[in-house]
């Protein structure tokens, strides 16, 4: 009992400093946020290798996200409800919740993994202590770059992968269920609603981009030495902004909705 007592507590106090050390990070990157014209350079590659980069996959995931959608929608609608529905539903549902979570969890495994991993290996070859020693601030050149970055790019890249979805659904049910496009877009135009259907995928983009930036900088930064930690800062970085992104939902959807 007292083992567990032991284990319990350690586990606790352990859980209760990372979330004060994520939270000093963060108000440490908005300290070095002032430096963004000076720093401009760092911030558009971090934007070009987070984001841009990151587009062809997007589009691929949302293809086929959208493809299944579409398959199951009109299948589980086509003795049910008019052809109408269709439209109505598959749509707002790709908006609302399924398009921003797929994006966010493929990018916390392809960004946050490399993000991760990249600081982890400076941290063991002695990189970030060589910027310490040329009194440059490892938070400035290293985490608000990419922070900011994920902030900025993830809901830019929810909403490429929320459009192509949505078509890629519509053209689904055109080309396999007779459900033709102006049906379907005009169904969808007839229930859309910006505040909220759109804007909600919005704040969560932006909730998103900041818990993958924002944990996947504080794993690299806090990974154990030698090789196995690289790929140790690399899995947590993955697994920690993935239930981030779904606990953030969860919490989104209760708010909003």
């Amino acid at each position: 009992m007292i083992q567990f007592i032991r284990f319990f507590g350690k586990h606790t106090i352990d859980f209760i400093m990372a979330i004060g050390q994520i939270f000093i990070l963060f108000w440490k990157s908005i300290l070095n946020i002032h430096y963004f014209h000076r720093d401009r350079v760092l911030y558009i590659q971090q934007m070009y290798v987070l984001g841009v980069k990151a587009l062809p996959l997007v589009a691929i995931i949302a293809s086929f996200a959208g493809a299944v959608s579409g398959w199951q929608g009109a299948y589980q609608l086509e003795d049910a409800l008019p052809k109408s529905f269709f439209g109505q539903i598959v749509p707002i549902g790709i908006l609302s919740e399924m398009g921003p979570v797929l994006v966010a969890l493929v990018l916390a495994g392809r960004n946050g993994s490399s993000i991760a991993a990249e600081i982890a290996t400076m941290k063991v070859t002695e990189q970030v202590d060589a910027l310490q020693a040329m009194a440059i601030n490892p938070v400035r050149y290293l985490v608000t770059p990419r922070v900011f970055s994920m902030l900025l790019m993830m809901p830019v890249l929810i909403i490429v992968g929320d459009f192509v979805a949505i078509f890629v659904a519509g053209a689904i049910g055109d080309w396999f269920f007779d459900i033709n496009f102006a049906m379907y877009f005009n169904a969808f135009q007839s229930v859309f609603n910006v505040w909220q259907d759109f804007l909600p995928s919005i704040y969560k983009g932006l909730i998103f981009g900041l818990s993958v930036g924002l944990v996947s900088c504080w794993v690299g930064l806090h990974s154990a030495r030698g090789a196995s930690g690289v790929g140790r800062a690399a899995i947590n970085a993955f697994v920690y902004s993935a239930t981030l992104v779904l606990m953030s939902d969860f919490l989104v959807a209760v708010i909003v909705y």
